[in-house]
């Protein structure tokens, strides 16, 4: 049966791209006075945005920023390009790819794919996302390079199909399973001054869906976590669906679940209907799970109640994930701890902001159209000097949701128990409640719904934080547009920033702008010769794109933004391949720097200490790269981003 890759990764973005919110928050239009009003009647309202502290305006002239000294590299059409292209004086190559070697007795790749489970359990996962390096102490030409696997491609297997029309087979299963999760590799720069992998690290290390996890925080052994295969509600088998990632100033990784609904099926309608933990995430109720049918070959993944056994079956897995999972990655022996005060939704990161006094906060989006961006605030500081203590700050702490106000001001709701409606009355008996059904309790709380909340970073020396919202064709039909989402049918997305009042990460107030729309240029025309329509126009200064996905700063304050789009679809045609740029957030320039091959997501991103390294994931290409032979089966990759004349990317 010839597969093709392309559709499969287009059915599985249709069922994360349906919107589920289903309240009424209003939108910001009503909430502004009717002067102001008349502004964003008609069309985008895009004049209105000037009063956004510059927010349009500064994008109107070419700027030259002083942190973008690379050139351009075009925009990719062909069908059959098959590449990484970088600019001039750099080089890309692939560093790490689907199926190499990680753990000790690990067998190379076959080809033909016909490693087995055990096998993909020590080689490296599918669909590689977001990662981060961790430099060992004082050592700047040596770290742990760690990233992690989305989810998986039919080319796992050597048939090159997942078929869930039937019973899948349990071996299959398992070695999907294997192929999620995170990886852990040592990385260290050789004498001939590029970067190489230590083969036989003892730090070398796979994590998967078959590796257990202990739960920990406000709902670690409570009755909703409890299930016929762990009946005491502490210990979780795997994590999946990982997307983008976090660090602590204590140097864990945080590796976050993000669309872990489609691997889950209640086939009990009545039932669904009244749990809100299932429904207002969106599970599957008839057929089989939206992803990979894992459950006619392991009963976990069969959420529907069954009276008859401990604890209703499965019922309550899915709502052992969804979470933030801290892994020590100096610790190949420690256990992933699941953090349950962080909140359950399809969570993008858990992009930190860190105090002079070690107050913190970690940045979510909530990755579906119409959802929230978030915030988790510990209990604790961060304290230096004494490393011990902070281990468990992650268990304690409160959970926010940001309001945009159309003025321009913002405020976090709290996600408490007792606050902001969270009552019993309203559905929510106790804090467990509101954390483990965090978007019902934004919902009730009075958040926006945005287009579709993805990446969020913070800017290493002003700590403004960037959100990246991806897009929305919903908006104007499912949600109203309003200012944060200006555009009907927006297909091409935004970026916006915010800063916390009094720079402080814990505030519950802040101030907020577009940085800028994504889309094509303005004055730009379609085939026929007629004017682009408004709302695939944006406002970017520079290099038009669409779609963004992936934000992350470097140390010099350059702001590296990463695309995913179908670049089969027609409003992508100017767009060309999936690609990586880099903004200058004062003049908010942007450049351009990597184009992948045709099929793929750019998305990951991590720089060695001196900044003149960089790794980036080609997540699922389509036609054969890295090969790029025409022949060989298609491999998420890493790839290793240098100058050749071994300066810093970017400068």
């Amino acid at each position: 049966m010839k597969h093709d890759p392309q559709d499969f990764h287009q059915r599985l973005e249709a069922h994360d791209d349906q919107s589920i919110n289903p309240s009424a928050n209003p939108s910001l239009a009503t909430l502004i006075d009717p002067t102001r009003r008349n502004l964003l009647k008609g069309g985008l309202g895009l004049a209105a945005l000037g009063f956004f502290g510059g927010g349009l305006a500064a994008c109107s002239k070419a700027s030259a920023s002083p942190l973008l000294n690379f050139t351009s590299v075009p925009l990719q059409f062909d069908p059959q390009f098959d590449q990484v292209l970088v600019p001039p004086g750099y080089r890309a190559v692939p560093f790490f790819s689907w199926g190499d070697a990680v753990e000790p007795g690990a067998t190379d790749w076959r080809p033909d794919a016909s490693d087995d489970w055990q096998a993909q359990l020590k080689q490296a996962g599918d669909n590689h996302d977001g990662m981060n390096f961790f430099a060992f102490e004082g050592e700047e030409d040596r770290g742990l390079l760690v990233m992690n696997h989305e989810y998986v491609n039919p080319p796992l297997h050597p048939s090159g199909v997942i078929d869930q029309s039937r019973p899948r087979p349990l071996d299959e299963v398992r070695k999907e399973q294997a192929a999620h999760g995170v990886s852990v590799i040592e990385v260290r720069k050789g004498s001939d001054g590029q970067w190489h992998r230590v083969m036989d690290s003892p730090y070398n290390r796979r994590i998967s869906m078959l590796t257990p996890m202990r739960l920990a925080g406000p709902l670690a052994g409570l009755e909703m976590m409890k299930t016929a295969s762990d009946p005491e509600g502490l210990t979780v088998l795997g994590t999946l669906n990982n997307c983008a990632t976090g660090v602590t100033p204590w140097g864990t990784f945080l590796t976050c679940e993000e669309n872990w609904h489609n691997y889950f099926i209640n086939r009990d309608q009545q039932d669904y209907e009244r749990r809100v933990s299932h429904k207002r995430y969106g599970l599957a109720t008839e057929g089989t799970s939206k992803n990979y049918a894992w459950e006619t070959a392991d009963a976990r993944f069969d959420a529907t109640p069954y009276a008859d056994q401990p604890h209703g079956g499965h019922v309550n897995e899915p709502h052992r994930f969804g979470w933030v999972v801290e892994i020590d990655p100096f610790d190949p022996g420690a256990q992933p701890i699941k953090r349950t005060a962080f909140g359950r939704f399809s969570r993008e990161c858990a992009a930190l902001a860190l105090g002079e006094d070690g107050r913190m906060a970690f940045y979510s989006g909530d990755d579906a159209r119409g959802e929230y961006v978030y915030k988790f605030v510990p209990s604790g500081r961060f304290d230096a000097a004494n490393p011990r203590a902070n281990r468990d700050l992650l268990d304690e702490g409160t959970l926010y949701a940001a309001r945009f106000d159309a003025d321009g001001s913002g405020q976090w709701l709290a996600l408490v128990h007792g606050q902001n409606g969270l009552s019993a009355e309203h559905g929510f008996a106790s804090q467990a409640e509101v954390l483990l059904n965090a978007r019902a309790a934004a919902d009730r709380a009075g958040a926006t719904p945005m287009d579709r909340p993805e990446w969020a970073t913070v800017h290493p020396g002003t700590r403004e934080v960037y959100v990246a919202l991806t897009n929305n064709d919903g908006r104007g039909d499912k949600q109203p547009t309003d200012a944060a989402n200006p555009r009907p049918h927006n297909l091409h997305g935004q970026i916006l920033r915010f800063n916390e009042q009094g720079g402080d990460p814990t505030a519950t107030a802040f101030t907020w702008e577009l940085f800028l729309l994504a889309g094509e240029a303005r004055g730009a025309r379609t085939a026929g010769g007629e004017p682009m329509p408004a709302n695939l126009t944006g406002t970017v200064n520079g290099d038009i794109f669409s779609s963004p996905d992936g934000l992350a700063f470097d140390a010099a304050g350059r702001l590296w933004i990463q695309t995913d789009y179908d670049d089969e679809e027609a409003p992508m045609q100017g767009m060309g391949c999936n690609m990586m740029l880099c903004a200058d957030p004062a003049t908010r320039e942007v450049r351009r720097f990597m184009v992948g091959p045709r099929g793929c997501e750019i998305t990951g991103l991590a720089w060695s200490p001196d900044g003149k390294a960089m790794w980036a994931n080609i997540q699922h290409p389509t036609l054969s790269y890295p090969a790029s032979d025409g022949r060989s089966r298609p491999r998420s990759t890493t790839v290793l981003v240098t100058r050749l004349d071994g300066g810093v990317i970017g400068s």
